[in-house]
């Protein structure tokens, strides 16, 4: 009952945040003020430009060391963090389609929400709902008595990446600067 409604809740996510993956104008997806408090909260997210892994495995566990080597989670916690996101991935993946994954799971080695954005160039097979290697992970680590920050924040990245130019542009960023740029775009425009 449980897999079921959690996988109900990814595909009503997903039907409603891709709509439609060729929309040109990020506009479209969110108001001048969205965007802005988007990049407000991604001020405190890890960024990393160039994954390493080839494989899920690999992948989430570069993911936890880098919340660690971020100093959102500390060391001793790096391998609780780990199984965390593993057990989650055990229960149903979460490959998303267009090439983004949003690895994520609740633990009590955070007292807040912690976000990380990452990119694999070559993409990993994460048993994506399309079968598309993921290129993007937007990865939470959120405190199991904090049952919607971690939504929210999925929702809203998950917002700005069904737009295809978007996703081109975040797969082409080679800095923190450049992928928050990609994301949010300027809001001033």
């Amino acid at each position: 009952m449980i897999v079921l409604t959690i996988n109900k809740f990814f595909t009503d996510l997903s039907d409603t945040v891709y709509t439609d993956p060729h929309t040109e104008d990020p506009q479209d997806h969110m108001t001048k003020q969205a965007l802005k408090d988007l990049s407000e909260s991604l001020a405190n997210t890890v960024f990393v430009p160039v994954l390493k892994a080839g494989t899920k495995h690999g992948a989430l566990a570069e993911i936890a060391d880098s919340f660690v080597n971020a100093g959102k989670v500390a060391p001793e916690f790096r391998d609780s963090v780990f199984a965390s996101l593993a057990e989650r991935e055990g229960k149903m993946s979460t490959g998303m389609q267009y090439g983004v994954a949003i690895p994520h799971a609740k633990t009590d080695v955070v007292g807040r929400l912690a976000t990380l954005v990452a990119l694999s160039p070559a993409g990993i097979d994460f048993d994506s709902i399309d079968r598309a290697p993921a290129c993007v992970f937007v990865a939470t680590l959120s405190p199991r008595a904090d049952a919607n920050s971690h939504i929210k924040f999925l929702a809203e990245v998950s917002r700005q990446l069904s737009n295809r130019r978007i996703r081109e542009q975040l797969c082409a960023a080679k800095t923190r600067e450049e992928m928050i740029n990609a994301i949010c775009g300027d809001p001033t425009e």
